[in-house]
């Protein structure tokens, strides 16, 4: 009877070593794919960065991410949201381009979409000539187009302040517009997250969608004598083409705002969307938003 017993009792601490073993291997399993599911956070130039899903809102990244900073030109994309807000907008009204815009790139030595003074533009050509140029003649005649006043200075001031009020019906408290283009007067700001949220709104637009992955476009204008011209414009934003799945959205630069960049890209049904602003150059802003983008894939 002891041998008996004895042998019964081999046989259980046998099997008790083996399930423990198993358990062993299985938790290390577990333990190793819940590491491979958390990629260690990118280390970034820019002071500030943000990214998430742009289908769920999920928050994959922050870096002073509710910092407010200059924004350059990316000022562009509220620009363009706003006036692709507008009811009834019509992308084929033709707007006359005023000597104004002309001496108003020359005075700010800013970005240009090289309109030519008497040429007929679109309100859909005007639109590219913002977002792949980073045109600031093109946002002046979209600002003057669109804002409200008998006078220049009036419709201005009145579309910043479309511009303010279509912030604030996003809910964002850390922005603030004095320009129509990023070229404020000191109180041009934004953050990050309220950037990429200004960015994943227009991204509804498929309009706005369609100029902002657009590498280069040529434009066929009307000059003032009647005839015609093409217009020749490039995006500046590099991850066009360099970066698989790359959709958009907007570059920025500034003595101020330095570096900056809103992007965004799809791969596999999946898109995010993010910010990095004041990057030390425009290869790093570039990277900068390769690594959120690749690690949000991952994540």
């Amino acid at each position: 009877m002891k041998i008996g017993i004895q042998r019964v009792h081999r046989v259980s601490v046998t099997a008790t070593v083996t399930l423990t073993a198993g358990a062993v291997l299985a938790g290390g399993a577990f333990a190793s794919t819940a590491h491979a599911a958390a990629p260690p956070a990118p280390k970034i130039v820019a002071k500030g960065g943000f990214l998430m899903d742009a289908g769920t809102g999920k928050t994959l990244f922050t870096k002073s991410a509710d910092t407010r900073r200059a924004t350059g030109s990316t000022t562009k994309v509220m620009t363009a949201l706003v006036v692709l807000s507008q009811k009834n907008v019509n992308l084929n009204s033709k707007v006359t381009i005023q000597k104004s815009y002309s001496d108003y790139i020359v005075s700010k030595n800013a970005s240009s979409a090289r309109l030519i003074v008497g040429d007929k533009v679109t309100v859909g050509q005007l639109l590219y000539g913002l977002m792949l140029p980073s045109g600031c003649d093109a946002a002046y005649a979209l600002a003057d187009k669109f804002g409200s006043g008998k006078t220049r200075g009036d419709r201005v001031k009145s579309f910043v302040g479309k511009m303010n009020s279509t912030a604030k019906g996003l809910g964002l408290k850390n922005t603030r517009f004095d320009s129509f283009d990023g070229i404020g007067n000191g109180s041009n700001y934004s953050t990050p997250r309220d950037l990429t949220k200004i960015a994943a709104k227009a991204m509804k637009n498929s309009t706005f969608r369609s100029i902002v992955k657009t590498k280069s476009t040529k434009q066929k204008v009307t000059t003032k004598n009647g005839g015609y011209r093409y217009m020749s414009w490039t995006n500046t934003n590099k991850l066009l083409g360099s970066y698989s799945g790359a959709t958009g959205v907007k570059t920025g630069s500034g003595p101020t705002a330095k570096y900056c960049l809103v992007f965004s890209a799809t791969r596999k049904g999946r898109t995010v969307i993010g910010t990095v602003l004041t990057s030390s150059s425009e290869a790093n802003r570039t990277a900068d938003a390769k690594k959120l983008m690749d690690y949000g894939f991952k994540k």
